[in-house]
């Protein structure tokens, strides 16, 4: 009976940590959900034109993103130690960290916005609005990366709320500058609202000054929180406390830059199979974000709670943690799974009027529900393994996953065999399968637990 309300109470904090992360990519994936249906009611050519430039915008964000795993991995194991000192000297480091990619990547995207609808294969005819719109997208680009880093270093002292909230007011910006912006003036319920009718370049606008919000917000709290606020720190570059980030840090942005790169070449490959494919592809790629949330949600709690029990040096607890989130990952991806493969077509039907796109994208949908469940896996052990700071195994796995079967497999299919969407989709989920076996055969060995000295983690 006591081991049972131990178990109630382990899944208590785990939803704790994990709750708020889920609502916030709720309400991220609802704005993307509406974005996608307001641009989508201007045409395919729209739709085509936003949406073939966006796994580029995975490929930044996924960049930054990496280096905040070095600071979680970092300040969760100090914070689970007790060292105070050490977390907010990490947390002044945080700020440099997002001054210097922030800076970088600004110059980098907004020089290169010309050249990546080129790269990324989108047709003629809408590449200069796809170049517009992803100039715009990335002029705030400092305050995107603060709302990625700092929000990282937030969740990793268990603080999973205040992203939250920045994500509320980043949705609530761009869904209230979406409305005004890409419409005209016109009729609602007899009553004139006014429209700039500016299309895709309202909608770039809108989320441009929605990440600003976010930004300032999360950037606001970092400098009043008790734990972590760098006002009286030195901000001078800390080798003590950089090495260990970056020695994270660094192979995990080699893994996320591969992939996304990767992502990119996937849909490079998919833009040169027409205005359809792009269209279904980029829809199903909205749509299925959505059902990935829990399983997303749940990788911020077992990252955090992993690197606290590493600081503790409490094996029992890490082992605990690791087993109850993994059977509460792979319970909510199952219900996930199911529901997407269910209402495919009616999720489809939201974003796209075209009978062709409502049919491919419905089939490639689910297809990969089926695989959701065995995917949740993955994302889970490889979270545990960012908290206790190994990310080189991530990156091997996920780089020949990507580059070895998926993009492989996609081009053997598409130049020799005259494949289309469902044949991508096939090879994307051979790479999701073998990232659960690769994962999974990881987890039985005990190698991904540091304190684990036996040979097995079951």
């Amino acid at each position: 009976m006591g081991k049972s309300r131990i178990k109630w109470s382990m899944l208590g904090v785990i939803f704790s940590l994990a709750g708020p992360t889920i609502f916030e990519q709720f309400m991220q994936t609802a704005v993307q959900y509406i974005d996608t249906a307001m641009v989508g009611s201007l045409g395919t050519s729209a739709t085509a034109a936003v949406g073939a430039t966006t796994t580029v915008n995975w490929l930044v964000g996924s960049t930054v993103s990496a280096v905040g795993v070095g600071f979680l991995s970092y300040i969760a194991k100090k914070h689970g130690s007790g060292d105070l000192t050490a977390v907010r000297r990490a947390s002044a480091q945080s700020v440099l960290a997002v001054l210097v990619t922030g800076i970088f990547f600004t110059v980098l995207t907004l020089t290169l916005s010309p050249v990546v609808p080129v790269l990324m294969q989108v047709d003629e005819p809408i590449r200069d609005l796809a170049a517009k719109y992803f100039f715009i997208l990335y002029t705030p680009m400092l305050p995107r990366a603060a709302t990625i880093i700092f929000g990282t270093v937030l969740r990793a002292v268990g603080d999973t709320k205040t992203p939250m909230y920045a994500g509320i007011a980043v949705n609530i910006v761009n869904v209230v500058l979406n409305f005004l912006l890409i419409y005209p003036t016109r009729e609602i319920f007899g009553i004139t609202v006014w429209g700039a009718d500016m299309g895709i370049t309202g909608a770039a606008i809108a989320s441009a000054v929605g990440f600003t919000v976010g930004g300032i917000i999360i950037t606001a709290t970092l400098w009043r929180h008790p734990l972590l606020s760098p006002e009286k720190a030195s901000l001078k570059p800390d080798k003590e406390i950089l090495k260990p980030c970056l020695k994270v840090a660094f192979p995990n942005m080699l893994q996320r830059f591969g992939t996304c790169l990767g992502y990119v070449a996937f849909a490079s490959m998919i833009n040169s199979l027409g205005e359809v494919a792009t269209a279904a592809h980029t829809i199903a790629n909205t749509v299925e974000s959505a059902f990935y949330i829990p399983g997303y949600g749940m990788q911020t709690a077992a990252a955090t709670l992993a690197g606290n029990a590493l600081g503790a040096k409490d094996n029992k607890r890490m082992k605990e943690f690791a087993g109850m989130t993994l059977l509460s990952e792979v319970s909510l991806m199952i219900i996930s799974g199911g529901l997407l493969f269910v209402f495919a077509p009616f999720m489809m039907d939201i974003f796209s009027d075209s009978p062709e796109v409502i049919k491919l994208g419905s089939t490639v949908l689910r297809m990969v529900a089926v695989s959701e469940p065995f995917y949740g896996v993955s994302i889970i052990i490889e979270g545990m393994m960012q908290g206790v700071g190994r990310t080189v195994k991530p990156f091997v796995y996920n780089i020949i996953g990507m580059w070895g079967i998926r993009i492989v497999g996609t081009f053997i299919f598409i130049q020799f065999f005259s494949g289309g969407l469902v044949s991508a989709w096939g090879c994307m989920i051979a790479h999701n399968m073998f990232l659960f076996v690769m994962y999974f055969i990881h987890w039985i060995s005990g190698k991904w637990n540091p304190l684990n000295s036996q040979k097995s983690s079951f």
